[in-house]
């Protein structure tokens, strides 16, 4: 998509405010992050509104990300990850670890090597993952899918229509089947919004780590949560987690 350096910052730092402040991001806002003023922003929220990745709620004269600018926006996190992963491999010392990050894999590392059998080793995966996401947590085990973290999910701001509640409930009750038919090839794949084959008007992001297990080499460890989230922290913890799982199991 053809769109300037200054408007990618300006829709990352929208999407990135509204993940963490879960409402509607304002002109005057992102004019103090840019250090420019409120007119020269609001042109190019204009910009990014006529290319369809950001859209204005009629309550609010702030704006928010569309499932095409939150694409658009995991499409560069993903391209810079394998960068990161390839710069990595040639010079190991190469990156400054993140410390948050660090703590996060290592709680979820020392959960799943505690375990003795490989259905809890999955499980305490993704408990672990709802607990340091805040989304629904899921996995398939056998033929079975394990599901965590409901009442965390639903307590999420968007999930305060029971409409959008019940179109989540619907995705779920048909989300076993399809991963055994779909059957994601990707190491991690990535389903935003109306992405999503099986809950076009759910308003979630399904985020999966295909891994092999005992039990298939199409087993599967994610999490689904409101399309408003800290995508680059969840991205790397599912993919982890996955390529944790394949090497303990």
């Amino acid at each position: 998509m053809n769109i300037t350096k200054r408007q990618k910052d300006i829709l990352f730092a929208i999407i990135e405010e509204y993940a963490e402040m879960a409402a509607p991001v304002g002109s005057v806002t992102l004019a103090k992050l840019f250090d420019v003023s409120s007119a020269t922003i609001r042109a190019e929220m204009a910009k990014l509104e006529e290319a369809g990745l950001i859209a204005q709620p009629h309550t609010s004269a702030g704006r928010i990300p569309t499932d095409a600018g939150y694409r658009f926006y995991v499409n560069s996190l993903t391209e810079n990850a394998d960068q990161k992963i390839d710069q990595a491999e040639n010079n190991p010392t190469h990156l400054i670890p993140d410390k948050t990050f660090d703590r996060s894999t290592h709680a979820l590392e020392i959960r799943v090597s505690s375990q003795t059998r490989a259905d809890y080793a999955i499980r305490g995966a993704v408990d672990s993952l709802v607990e340091l996401t805040g989304n629904l947590g899921l996995a398939t085990i056998g033929d079975q899918l394990y599901l965590a973290g409901i009442s965390k999910l639903f307590t999420q701001p968007e999930f305060s229509d029971n409409t959008r509640v019940q179109n989540v409930a619907k995705l779920l009750d048909n989300l076993e089947p399809w991963l055994r038919e779909a059957a994601p090839g990707e190491p991690l794949n990535i389903f935003i919004g109306q992405e999503n084959p099986i809950g076009k008007t759910s308003g979630v992001s399904l985020i999966i780590s295909k891994f092999r297990s005992p039990y298939s080499d199409n087993s599967y460890i994610g999490v689904l949560g409101p399309t408003r989230q800290n995508y680059s922290r969840v991205m790397s913890l599912v993919r982890h987690a996955g390529n944790m799982l394949e090497k303990m199991l």
